[in-house]
């Protein structure tokens, strides 16, 4: 019998991915307060090259320094860092495997302390809850110049994700963040070429994959991780995901990656705060388990390129029955990287069924802390450890976050 999980996947660009398991995108906050690649974060990719995953994906890399996701963000905005990043990228590739650098841009998704007035298409303020300790001032509409800045800010931060030694690129078009800010109607309500209809909302995006092609060349892989919906009441639907692949179709895009949902509707890791509109879930997708699979399967339906879903998968079986019909070409796996970093070479052999993750004994508070203080264990050279509480895991990662937060703004008050 075939193993679909260890079967190769060839891109449109020439380049072959070993298997149909990637190490998804998770932020590390592991860079230092320069915002630069740091041994720690060799140590953790070093230790994931070794899981048996075809792909690996880094952690949001930041196109410009004023609009991090958080302080430990690697940034690349200028030709510093860029041994630290080639050491980085050489970790990841340890064991023979892919490594693509996520670039992001955060435009209004970026703490007040950080930057005081962020860009985004339109001012629109974030609505978040108040009581998580984040504030995000409101943005600043973005002029003509600053939309082709931050695009020409894409292209250069993907040419020297190349030049450092990175197999590839993945754009963040998902989340919230400025991507998806363009093309949702809540955050994009500018009425110039780039806002209005949703051919004007997807320029940013289709002008930006164009600028990125023409820096990395033609054999260069690019990713892009989209909604496959907001699940926001007026936000970018299902429909307008479909009509965004079938633009996505003429451009030179080598993986879609399908997720869903931003900060103010956090879908990704399975929660709801908002009312989700016409994009609800349907019955048969919360009892599958992986959470994005029913729209993948209408979005492989009309994307020409292969296509990754992250998001809940747990279950092999589960993983290969999608695989099986065709609903999509790449497994995503994220927090049961960080709980068993072995588990895609496992998985591959047959030699479990279950791919572990906390949820089930974790409040949702508890959630991100927990997994970033097992992210800081591996990149110390330990093993996860499981039995960390979801209370004490969240207060190590507070302050530590305000160590790492304090330090940043004071190198840069050196600078």
């Amino acid at each position: 019998m075939t193993n679909l999980l260890s079967e190769p996947v060839p891109l449109p660009c020439g380049t072959v991915l070993t298997n149909r398991i990637c190490k998804t995108a998770m932020s590390e906050g592991l860079a230092d307060n320069a915002n630069h690649a740091t041994p720690r974060l060799e140590t953790l990719y070093r230790r994931w090259a070794r899981s048996g995953a075809g792909l690996l994906l880094s952690g949001n890399i930041q196109v410009d320094r004023n609009h991090l996701e958080r302080p430990g963000n690697i940034v690349i905005d200028d030709d510093s860092g860029m041994r630290q990043l080639a050491r980085l990228a050489q970790a990841g590739k340890a064991g023979g495997g892919h490594f693509w650098a996520q670039l992001s841009h955060t435009g209004r998704q970026v703490i007040q302390e950080i930057n005081p007035a962020p860009l985004a298409p339109s001012v629109v303020e974030l609505d978040v809850l108040r009581g998580a300790g984040f504030t995000f001032a409101p943005p600043r509409e973005m002029t003509e110049e600053d939309i082709r800045h931050a695009i020409a800010q894409f292209a250069y931060a993907a040419g020297k994700t190349r030049e450092a030694g990175f197999t590839g690129v993945s754009l963040h078009g998902a989340h919230g963040y400025l991507v998806s800010q363009f093309l949702s109607p809540l955050t994009n309500r500018r009425r110039d070429e780039w806002g209005g209809s949703l051919r004007n909302r997807a320029r940013f995006l289709l002008t930006l994959l164009a600028a990125v092609r023409e820096a990395v060349g033609k054999d260069f892989p690019i990713g892009l991780k989209l909604n496959s919906s907001d699940f926001q009441r007026g936000g970018f639907t299902h429909q307008e995901c479909l009509e965004v692949v079938a633009m996505l179709n003429d451009t030179s895009l080598d993986l879609l990656e399908l997720s869903g949902g931003s900060l103010e509707q956090p879908m990704v890791i399975g929660v709801s705060l908002k009312d989700q509109g016409i994009d609800g879930w349907p019955a048969a997708t919360v009892r599958r388990e992986a959470y994005f699979v029913e729209f993948a399967a209408s979005i492989r339906a009309v994307a020409r390129m292969p296509v990754m879903v992250v998001g809940g998968f747990r279950t092999r079986s589960v993983m290969v029955d999608a695989l099986r019909r065709g609903e999509l070409d790449v497994i995503g796996l994220g927090r049961p990287m960080i709980a068993d970093p072995d588990i895609a070479r496992r998985l591959i052999a047959g030699e479990t069924d279950i791919a572990p993750a906390p949820e089930k004994n974790l409040d949702l508070l508890h959630l991100l802390p927990w997994n970033n203080m097992q992210l800081k264990r591996m990149s110390d050279g330990l093993e996860p450890d499981l039995q960390l509480k979801g209370e004490a895991a969240a207060a190590w990662f507070a302050a530590w976050e305000k160590e790492y937060l304090c330090a940043l703004m004071a190198h840069r008050q050196k600078r």
